[in-house]
């Protein structure tokens, strides 16, 4: 019992700063989404149900620069397709029961998988993945919900920073696939080539769906 007290107060102490970085994150899409015109509700609701970080700054980027529902949409379900992976990896942790299993997966994030494999045994990466996955949760939730309502408060976010934090979560999710895989960096570099050349002639959230065409590159 003491062993499973110090395993679960580590696994705590090491998670804390997932769930700080989470929840200033949170912060950060909770207040653009209001102060970019959204209302409360909207981020709040969307952080509860959709959660996935990226793929939420994703689509309420696509509707506040002017894009219709179907391409936001499009764009964070198709930016948001990693965690299918995700899901195998971590499926023998979630436990037997359909209900832990639902749950267990409306809790896979970047974070929370890369944070569990990491441990060195079935029993602690478990442990891992339910500590770091529900703090995660309410630590972005938490953050949504003060962004949000702090949102027209606080006026232009761009004065703040704030509007940088999706380009910041991407770069750091892609950024060690860049590093150690050419292939990968050869369609990133085509990706964002095709995304700059089309952005004046079609519709917001347009441009990143085109993008997807250099995947070619990695294909062949």
């Amino acid at each position: 019992m003491r062993s499973l007290h110090r395993t679960g107060t580590a696994l705590v102490r090491d998670s804390s700063l997932i769930w700080l970085a989470g929840g200033i994150v949170g912060v950060s899409f909770g207040a653009v989404s209001v102060a970019g015109g959204l209302p409360v509700w909207v981020p709040v609701l969307m952080s509860l149900v959709v959660y996935a970080g990226s793929a939420q700054f994703s689509a309420v980027g696509v509707l506040l620069a002017g894009g219709g529902p179907l391409a936001a949409a499009a764009t964070g379900l198709l930016l948001n397709t990693r965690t299918a992976a995700f899901g195998l990896a971590v499926a023998d942790l979630l436990g037997p029961g359909r209900a832990t299993r639902l749950l267990g997966a409306h809790l896979v994030t970047d974070e929370t998988v890369a944070f569990a494999l990491a441990q060195p045994d079935p029993a602690r990466r478990r442990a891992a993945f339910w500590i770091s996955g529900l703090g995660l949760f309410a630590a972005w939730n938490t953050g949504v919900a003060a962004g949000a309502l702090a949102g027209t408060a606080l006026g232009d976010t761009a004065r703040y920073g704030l509007d940088a934090a999706f380009p910041a979560v991407l770069v750091a999710l892609v950024l060690p696939v860049l590093r150690s895989a050419p292939g990968v960096r050869r369609a990133a570099l085509l990706g964002a080539a095709i995304a700059l050349a089309v952005t004046p002639a079609v519709p917001a959230g347009v441009p990143v769906l085109l993008s997807l065409c250099a995947l070619v590159v990695v294909r062949r």
